[in-house]
């Protein structure tokens, strides 16, 4: 697909502001003169995640078309349409997409928007709607009740939030680094478990120290052992670690723009699309294997809507206390970045191991980690809330 125009970068940034996730496609002559277009990788992806269309259970044929109802607009209306969904016999079925009625509304090159709502998918012209057309009838009746839908829980989390940070300093339910994360949840009304999934219907929280904002954790995930060299981070720790205060361990950041004290480095393997983990020491080399397919899909999973919320931390008679101040409102992480974010180091890979005196291992995990700055890199336009001073 072609690049956006200026005009049309503001029209998508104007969507993601209103949560409005959608995907591009850009028709040429030949298929608008074939009523046909290529359903690229992102409209496949897209279609996928919205739970309408997976092609790779599709079979072949146009006995095998799938059609799903479909709207078009334009400036002043809507039409009803179909999209056509199928997979030729020919060119080893690659994937192909049409909307019924399209010719009318678009030219050659043109950037057709699509957005996936109600079980329907909305299609209309980026390239030739009219920005004033996102503020009236009809396309705006669509951007509002896609924005309540979807901000529904998240306003609902803020209320929440601001009334927490009204009640001043808060005292920590535990004396450790995670404490502020347990308090928040315990206040909140989420019980404590491991699981991976978003923290509060379907929104994932993280809580952060004001002095301690200088990375942001993103989500934890193992190596794929069977294809790495190493088969537990147990051998990371008996090939890596060092003595501190009387604690065998590895307290580690690794990144992929310099070795750190133990020689080690990340790097991506583009071929294979794996992200490795190399020592410096020629017979150990890569050791470490982890499918970059996985750690994107973790990514998207985990962070789809997040609420980064910051609190000043003071100690009194030996209690940490809280007051929550600001929450930072992240939608649709920019899977796309993932790999160069980590190639300039912006993302990182932290894992904290160590043995106790009785021989038990303590493993936190691998973490992958996020530089604070770095934050709009990884992420579209968010929003800012102020939970203590507002309006």
């Amino acid at each position: 697909m072609r690049s956006l125009t200026l005009l049309e970068q503001e029209k998508v940034k104007f969507l993601t502001k209103n949560q409005i996730s959608l995907t591009l496609i850009e028709p040429t002559e030949t298929g608008l003169k074939k009523s046909i277009m290529d359903a690229t990788t992102p409209v496949r992806n897209y279609l996928v995640e919205n739970g309408i269309h997976d092609f790779n259970l599709q079979t072949q044929g146009p006995n095998n078309k799938v059609l799903i109802e479909a709207l078009i607009y334009d400036d002043k209306s809507v039409k009803k349409s179909k999209a056509s969904l199928y997979r030729p016999v020919t060119k080893n079925g690659d994937p192909r997409i049409w909307f019924y009625g399209l010719t009318s509304y678009a030219e050659p090159n043109d950037i057709i928007g699509i957005i996936s709502y109600d079980n329907r998918l909305h299609v209309f012209n980026l390239t030739k709607l009219s920005l004033a057309s996102f503020s009236s009838a009809p396309f705006k009746e669509l951007i509002d009740e896609i924005h309540h839908l979807e901000t529904e829980v998240s306003m609902e989390l803020l209320l929440k939030l601001r009334e927490i940070a009204a009640r001043g300093f808060i005292k920590s339910e535990v004396n450790a680094d995670t404490g502020i994360g347990r308090t928040l949840e315990s206040l909140l009304g989420i019980e404590m478990n491991s699981s991976k999934t978003p923290d509060y219907k379907g929104i994932e929280l993280k809580s952060a120290r004001d002095s301690r904002s200088t990375r942001k954790g993103l989500f934890a995930r193992t190596p794929n052992w069977k294809l790495s060299k190493f088969k537990s981070r147990v051998e990371i720790l008996d090939a890596f670690g060092y003595w501190e205060k009387g604690i065998f361990r590895l307290y580690n950041t690794i990144r992929a723009t310099g070795r750190n004290a133990q020689g080690l480095i990340l790097r991506i393997e583009s071929k294979k699309d794996w992200l490795l983990e190399n020592s410096d020491r020629a017979d150990i080399g890569d050791f470490l294997v982890w499918e970059l397919q996985e750690l994107r899909k973790a990514l998207k999973e985990k962070h789809r809507e997040t609420f980064w919320v910051s609190a000043e931390s003071k100690v009194e008679d030996g209690h940490e206390y809280f007051q929550f101040n600001l929450a930072n409102h992240t939608k649709d992480p920019m899977i796309e970045q993932f790999d160069t974010l980590i190639e300039m180091g912006a993302i990182t890979l932290d894992y904290p191991i160590k043995r106790t005196s009785d021989g038990k291992v303590i493993d936190k995990g691998c973490n992958f980690k996020l530089k604070a700055n770095c934050m709009d890199l990884l992420f579209p336009p968010s929003e800012t809330y102020d939970l203590i001073n507002y309006a």
